[in-house]
């Protein structure tokens, strides 16, 4: 039985997210059906992390086993003959002994875009969250380096959460870039809690609209207060770009 790794990019516009569900079709699930077509067995596929409905990825990274003689840098071009259009195998290879798509990953690198303009786009409406009133981007940079390092973020998970275990995460960097009418949140982290890296871009979204300080966004954290935080973004604007192992 062979381990194979796939590196999956998805626009998540049409899906309830990642993981499969009862109310509606995921990408987990149309990845499993286009294995099913081509190894003639259902076959379980692993992924490294959930993702929301009307989330996106470009380095989304899952694994199958399977016992076939289909050569494992071969099944990008296989499952992409089965896969709807907007699911895209980008790679695939056998994986390293051990290996586990989401055991072994060692930190996530998600993307939040925002589009900040007086008119919202007929195209990336679909890929950005639109914010019509100026933000300050050098307020949002000052709020951001508050988050950045080794914290209990409990004000920072969405509340209702059935998370088992510590809340405290350690957040490597948080980049915040305006080009034209738009604005990037980089956020790499070495693990994310339910809405994170959304309550992250919302709070702050806040702060550059000026409703929150670059301090309220410390007190936050240090109260681990969820109310205290930013709405959680919407979630088309978030993009998971890459995992590390």
């Amino acid at each position: 039985m062979d381990r194979i790794a796939l590196i999956v990019e998805y626009d998540g516009t049409n899906y309830c997210g990642w993981q499969i569900q009862k109310n509606g079709i995921s990408v987990q699930q149309r990845l499993e059906e286009a294995l099913e077509k081509a190894l003639k067995v259902k076959t379980p596929v692993v992924g490294a992390g959930r993702t929301d409905a009307r989330v996106h990825a470009l380095g989304q990274v899952a694994h199958f086993d399977a016992d076939t003689d289909i050569p494992p840098d071969k099944f990008f071009y296989v499952l992409n003959t089965l896969l709807p259009d907007d699911i895209r195998i980008k790679r695939s290879f056998a994986a390293p002994e051990g290996f586990h798509a989401r055991f072994s990953a060692k930190g996530k690198h998600y993307q939040y875009r925002i589009r900040n303009t007086r008119e919202k786009g007929a195209v990336d409406r679909l890929y950005t969250m639109f914010v019509p009133v100026p933000l300050d981007i050098g307020k949002i940079r000052e709020a951001a380096a508050y988050i950045e390092g080794e914290h209990d973020f409990a004000a920072f998970c969405a509340a209702g959460s059935d998370l088992k275990g510590t809340t405290v995460r350690t957040v490597y960097s948080v980049d915040a870039v305006k080009e034209g009418g738009y604005i990037t949140i980089d956020v790499k982290g070495n693990g994310f809690l339910y809405n994170m890296v959304r309550i992250i871009a919302g709070t702050l979204i806040a702060v550059g609209k000026e409703k929150l300080s670059p301090q309220d966004v410390r007190n936050a954290i240090e109260a681990k207060d969820r109310t205290l935080a930013g709405a959680t973004a919407q979630a088309q604007g978030l993009f998971l770009m890459e995992v590390y192992y």
